[in-house]
């Protein structure tokens, strides 16, 4: 009876209103900021190296603001939500999801614009924002609920999305293949993730800075190795996953394709899941970041998106189609660990570790939207009860049923993302004006030391 509520609320939860909307506000922000997110994808990474060290008020380096957002985003998502995608909705799934990465670069950079615009200082002085404070105090009082309601569902979201989801998986690879039962791996994620809340936001962001780009590098090399071993299926895997896109996953192996809604359904779906782009989270960890520049951030902003899914989902997609992996009766991270076992020397413990750290990093950056949500709504006060109840979270996923999890945290993400496009779109012209603005500068300031070196 549950499972069926859950899944008809999933029907229409993520139905065609929240795919028009996930993907026409991130064509509607592209074309708005005239392709800016993809032209100035090499002056990102510039900004990136610079942003080491902050320039501003704030609790976070603005590389550690990055790298919060991505511990937040680099997840269970990129091994078993790819894997699930391309399953649920063939090879095609993962076109889907690079369509929504190219747009949601657009998104991910305005909501990290108006994150660090319209941020406030707490009672506990510090720097806070995302989407219930830009609705708040973009759109005026008059627009206050739809920012509860951001912040309602954020604050459960992160339970479905960060905690059980993640926990889960975890436990269920470590029992499955390495005989360790679900309590003691249930209680250990949930001690290791406790002594870091402890320490608040500047430790989470110390160890993001830290995890995040070791765990990414191991994975990527570790993928970019097994592709050269299938490097002859690359060329068809590729043709496979466009081709499958429109006309749905020809039956291969015992797999039944899907049609292209299905398709891109999954892929949508998953993407977001992955990236993140549109749901409203990272912006909570940008305005946190030491900065001046909401235009600047924003361009560090984007890159999570270009990272997570062009990058690390897409080297997990090319694994499963071009190994074949896909078409087998393996599902989730399971498919994805088959690959990895067969494909490199110690391959079950690279991609279990990478599984681990992915989910844990998870879970950290989670944990700090999750509070700031409930923060908006009650009040310093709650952080320590939400601590509390968040590590107690990471024990119960691991005892949860996977299917309904993926399904629970998918609901969750679609109720935070409704206000947070709402507020986008009613936004843009905010996000448009200040990217002129800062960009007409940056021009001014390159002719004027041109200028001075001619002069020299």
């Amino acid at each position: 009876m549950f499972e069926q509520l859950v899944l008809t609320v999933y029907e229409i939860v993520w139905g065609p209103v929240m795919l028009i909307l996930l993907l026409g506000t991130g064509v509607f922000l592209t074309i708005g900021l005239k392709g800016m997110t993809v032209r100035r994808i090499p002056y990102a990474f510039r900004q990136l190296l610079k942003g080491r060290k902050g320039s501003g008020e704030g609790e976070l380096s603005p590389f550690n603001a990055l790298m919060t957002s991505l511990s937040s985003t680099v997840g269970t998502g990129n091994i078993a939500g790819v894997a699930t995608a391309i399953s649920l909705g063939g090879p095609g799934a993962l076109f889907w999801m690079w369509c929504t990465a190219l747009v949601g670069m657009a998104t991910k950079y305005a909501e990290a614009v108006l994150a660090v615009n319209y941020r406030e200082t707490d009672a506990l002085g510090k720097k806070v924002g995302g989407p219930m404070y830009y609705i708040k105090n973009g759109l005026g009082n008059n627009w206050k609920w739809l920012g509860i309601l951001f912040a309602i569902f954020g604050s459960l979201a992160g339970f479905g999305l960060a905690n059980t989801v993640q926990s889960h998986e975890v436990s269920r690879v470590l029992s499955e293949n390495y005989q360790i039962s679900s309590h003691y791996s249930g209680l250990i994620m949930a001690l290791l993730v406790g002594m870091v809340l402890l320490g608040g936001i500047k430790r989470i962001g110390s160890v993001a800075g830290k995890l995040v780009p070791f765990m990414t590098i191991v994975y990527v090399i570790s993928t970019f190795i097994i592709l050269l071993s299938h490097y002859e299926a690359i060329p068809s895997a590729i043709a496979l996953i466009v081709d499958s896109a429109f006309n749905g996953a020809a039956a291969t192996g015992g797999f039944a394709g899907a049609a292209m809604i299905a398709g891109l359904r999954a892929g949508v779906a998953r993407g977001i899941f992955s990236n993140e782009s549109g749901l409203g989270s990272a912006p909570i960890a940008h305005a946190a970041a030491e900065t001046n520049s909401p235009v600047r951030q924003g361009t560090i902003a984007m890159l999570g998106t270009f990272i997570d899914t062009l990058v690390i989902c897409t080297m997990t997609g090319l694994v499963l189609v071009a190994s074949g992996a896909w078409s087998g009766e393996l599902e989730g991270a399971n498919m994805t660990r088959s690959v990895f076992s067969a494909g490199i020397p110690f391959g079950d413990t690279i991609f279990t570790l990478s599984l681990v750290l992915f989910a844990f990093t998870t879970m950290l950056g989670w944990s700090y939207y999750g509070e700031r949500c409930a923060e908006f709504l009650f009040g310093p006060k709650v952080i320590t009860p939400y601590r509390v109840l968040w590590v107690v979270g990471i024990y119960i996923g691991t005892q949860m049923q996977g299917g309904i999890v993926w399904k629970l945290a998918d609901i969750l993400n679609g109720m935070m993302a409704f206000p947070n496009l709402i507020a986008l779109l009613f936004l843009s012209p905010i996000v448009f004006s200040l990217t002129r603005e800062y960009f007409a500068e940056e021009n001014e300031g390159s002719e004027d030391s041109a200028v001075v070196a001619q002069e020299r």
